[in-house]
C-alpha cells in the first residue's frame, strides 16, 4: 500500500508539472497569436529556464536566420575563452639598437576612447630604432559577405594587424573650415562642387581623398569616415605621433624569445564591443584570439576551431563569416543562441559579472530606450543585432517571480519599419517579465 501510494503521489505532482508547462506554453502562444506584425515575416523564438535547465517555448526556434549583431555573442564568447585579463598590444624584440615590433590586431591604439598610452608610451620613449614588420592576414580588410556600398561609414571600418586610430578619421569643424584628426589627412581634403546647397563630406572609394560640397560647413560639424589602411600609412601615422623615425620591415619571422606590451583590459573593450555594438572592435577581438591560438592571423581557421572545439555540442549548425555580425552569410538558430547564452553562464556564473557585457533594457547601451523599467528595476539583459530587415535580440530575462531565462528572438526579411518590430519584441520579453 505504501508503495502504491508513493506511486500515487509521484503521479499527481509529474501530472501537475505537466500541465502548468501545458497552460504556460498555451498562454506564451497566445501573446504571439495576438500580434498582426509578426506573422507577415520570418522570425524565431526560443524560451529557456534557466533555474529547471528546461525549455520553456519555441516558435521555429531550429530555424536558421541572418542574426546581424547578434554575431558578437560569439566573439564575447571566444575572447571570454582565450584572451586574459589584458590585451596584447605589441610584440616586440631587441636586436642591438633596434627594436622591431609586430601588431597584435589591439583596437585600442590611439582609439579615442580605449587607449591606454602604454603601447604609445613604450615606442614613444624607447632609445632604440623602431622597426615596423610586416604580416600577412587570411582574410581581406573587408569580411565575406560585407556591403561594399558601406565603405565610407564608421561601423565598417577596414581590418587590419596594426589598428591605428580605430582605422578611421574624423573630420569635423573648427570655426573656420574642416580640420582631420588624425592631421596627416588634412592635405586629403578637397572641395568637389561649391553649388551644392546641402553639406556632406564623402571618401573616394579607391583612395584616402575626402571630399566636401561646399566651403559652407555648419557648425559643430563632425563625421568619422574609415580610411584605406595600409602598412606604408601606418608607418606614416606613428611617425606623425610619435614624433621620431619608423623603419617599415617587410619580412622578419617571429622569434622564439618574442616579448609583448599589454594595453586595455579585456572587459572595457568586450563591454564597449558589446553595449553600443561595436563592429570595429569585434572584428579586432577576433585578430587578437587567432593571434593568441595560431600567433597569427587566421580568423577563418579561428571560427573553424571554435565550431568544432565548443559548439559541436549545439543542437543545430552554425555558420559564421564574421565577428561583427555585418556580414549577411552568417546564419543561427534561435537554439544555437540560447545554447551559446548558457555557455556564457557557465563561463560566468556571477550573473552581475556576467550582465555587464549585456545592454541592460531601460538602462544602457542599444536597449536603453527600448525597455521600461519594471518596479524600479531592469529585467532584460540583451544583445541587439539590426542590419537591413534583421531586427534580433537575445540575452537573459529576470522575472518577477525571480526564475531566470535566457532567449533569442530573431526576425528578418520584414517589410515595415524596425521600430514595429522593437515593440513586438519588448510587448512580449515584458509579458514574459510580468507573468512567468
Amino acid at each position: 500500500m505504501k508503495n502504491l501510494f508513493l506511486s500515487i503521489v509521484l503521479f499527481v505532482v509529474q501530472f501537475s508539472i505537466y500541465t502548468l508547462r501545458a497552460q504556460s506554453y498555451q498562454v506564451l502562444e497566445g501573446e504571439f497569436s495576438k500580434s498582426t506584425i509578426l506573422p507577415k515575416h520570418h522570425f524565431g523564438f526560443y524560451l529557456y529556464d534557466l533555474d529547471s535547465n528546461k525549455a520553456v517555448f519555441g516558435i521555429k526556434e531550429d530555424q536558421h536566420f541572418t542574426p546581424a549583431s547578434n554575431t558578437k555573442t560569439y566573439t564575447l564568447y571566444a575572447s571570454l575563452k582565450h584572451l586574459g585579463d589584458s590585451i596584447a598590444g605589441i610584440h616586440y624584440v631587441e636586436r642591438g639598437d633596434s627594436l622591431l615590433f609586430w601588431g597584435t590586431g589591439d583596437p585600442t591604439f590611439l582609439h579615442p576612447k580605449l587607449d591606454s598610452r602604454k603601447v604609445y608610451d613604450f615606442l614613444k620613449n624607447s632609445n632604440k630604432k623602431l622597426f615596423y614588420v610586416v604580416q600577412e592576414t587570411s582574410e581581406p580588410a573587408y569580411r565575406n559577405g560585407w556591403s561594399i556600398e558601406d565603405y565610407q561609414e564608421y561601423y565598417q571600418p577596414e581590418i587590419a594587424p596594426f589598428p591605428i586610430y580605430g582605422n578611421v578619421v574624423k573630420i569635423s569643424s573648427n570655426g573656420k573650415g574642416l580640420v582631420a584628426l588624425p592631421s596627416y589627412f588634412d592635405k586629403n581634403l578637397g572641395i568637389r562642387e561649391r553649388i551644392q546647397r546641402s553639406f556632406w563630406v564623402s571618401r573616394k572609394l579607391n583612395s584616402n581623398q575626402f571630399e566636401m560640397s561646399n566651403l559652407n560647413v555648419p557648425r559643430n560639424y563632425s563625421t568619422n569616415k574609415p580610411f584605406i589602411w595600409s602598412d606604408s600609412l601606418v608607418v606614416q601615422l606613428l611617425q606623425d605621433t610619435l614624433r621620431r623615425e619608423v623603419e617599415l620591415l617587410t619580412k622578419y619571422d617571429r622569434p622564439d624569445d618574442l616579448k609583448t606590451i599589454y594595453s586595455t583590459s579585456r572587459n572595457i573593450v568586450l563591454r564597449e564591443m558589446m553595449l553600443p555594438s561595436d563592429n570595429f572592435l569585434a572584428e579586432h577581438l577576433n585578430m587578437l584570439v587567432s593571434d593568441k591560438i595560431y600567433n597569427g592571423f587566421y580568423t577563418d581557421s579561428l571560427r573553424n576551431y571554435m565550431q568544432n572545439t565548443y559548439y559541436n555540442n549545439f543542437r543545430d549548425t552554425i555558420f559564421l563569416r564574421d565577428g561583427s555580425g555585418l556580414s549577411t552569410y552568417n546564419k543561427i538558430t534561435p537554439r544555437n543562441m540560447v545554447d551559446l547564452l548558457m555557455a556564457i553562464k557557465d563561463e560566468i556564473p556571477d550573473e552581475n559579472q556576467r550582465f555587464l557585457f549585456f545592454p541592460a533594457g531601460g538602462v544602457d547601451g542599444t536597449l536603453k530606450s527600448a525597455y521600461s523599467l519594471d518596479q524600479g528595476e531592469p529585467f532584460v539583459w540583451a544583445k541587439t543585432g539590426t542590419i537591413n530587415s534583421v531586427h534580433c535580440q537575445s540575452g537573459y530575462i529576470v522575472s518577477r517571480s525571480g526564475k531566470k531565462y535566457a532567449f533569442s528572438f530573431l526576425n528578418n526579411n520584414y517589410a515595415v519599419p524596425t521600430s514595429y518590430i522593437r515593440r513586438e519584441m519588448v510587448r512580449i520579453i515584458t509579458f514574459i517579465r510580468q507573468n512567468y
